[in-house]
């Protein structure tokens, strides 16, 4: 990965909103953040009560504070890096409010077209203390909230895993699989680009190659070869 075209920014000209997933704290993305600040961005480690409310609810109150921190630091562009449910908080988002410097977002291991983890464990009970309402929103079916918020018609790219540190939830998968997302379904109608990476949903956000990746698409469009 060392040969990657990445370059430093001047500091703080702009600003990275990290997104962490279900269940996850911000601390799950500090590695992602002090690597990328290294390159001069700003960096604006967002926290969220992700198993306490819905999805609209948290995309609008932890998206727009963060936005707004970011605002008043008077930065050039405003980029995302999300993980899982992060990834559908600011999809969520976009679909009702604007983001003015909206830069690059990179999704990791989204459920943009849902999971099946959902779909067959959602009617236990134990499911729902565990992921709270959220976490019932991100079914496969046609009518789960990441399917009805379309395509994306901002500058998104996606990173899937294909590894998975749970064997047992991963037979709940017809197909490759992260432990939490198949592959085919972290894809998003509109996105830039796509890439799989041999890692496992848990720690897929905390991975240098996954990280670098991330920057090159923030920076250049696109991810590497």
């Amino acid at each position: 990965m060392k040969d990657l075209a990445l370059t430093a920014i001047e500091k703080d000209s702009e600003a990275i909103i990290l997104l962490h997933g279900l269940k996850r704290t911000f601390r799950s993305m500090d590695k992602a953040g002090r690597v990328l600040a290294d390159y001069g961005y700003k960096i604006v480690n967002a926290s969220y009560p992700s198993t306490q409310q819905s999805i609209e609810r948290l995309a609008l109150q932890c998206i727009g504070q963060a936005v707004r921190e970011c605002e008043a630091a008077e930065v050039g562009k405003i980029h995302f890096l999300t993980h899982s449910l992060g990834g559908i908080l600011i999809r969520y988002y976009l679909t009702v409010a604007a983001i003015e410097k909206l830069g690059r977002v990179v999704m990791l291991a989204p459920p943009n077209r849902g999971s099946e983890i959902v779909d067959k464990l959602g009617n236990w009970r134990l499911f729902y203390l565990l992921n709270g309402p959220a976490g019932l929103q991100l079914g496969t079916d046609q009518d789960s909230l990441p399917n009805r918020l379309g395509s994306v018609n901002f500058d998104a790219g996606v990173i899937a895993g294909d590894k998975t540190v749970n064997p047992f939830l991963s037979l709940l998968f017809p197909e490759a699989n992260d432990g939490k997302v198949a592959v085919s379904r972290t894809r998003v109608d509109g996105m830039r680009d796509f890439i799989v990476l041999p890692y496992s949903h848990t720690f897929i956000m905390q991975r240098d190659p996954v990280i670098l990746q991330a920057l090159h698409f923030i920076q250049q469009g696109r991810f590497a070869p």
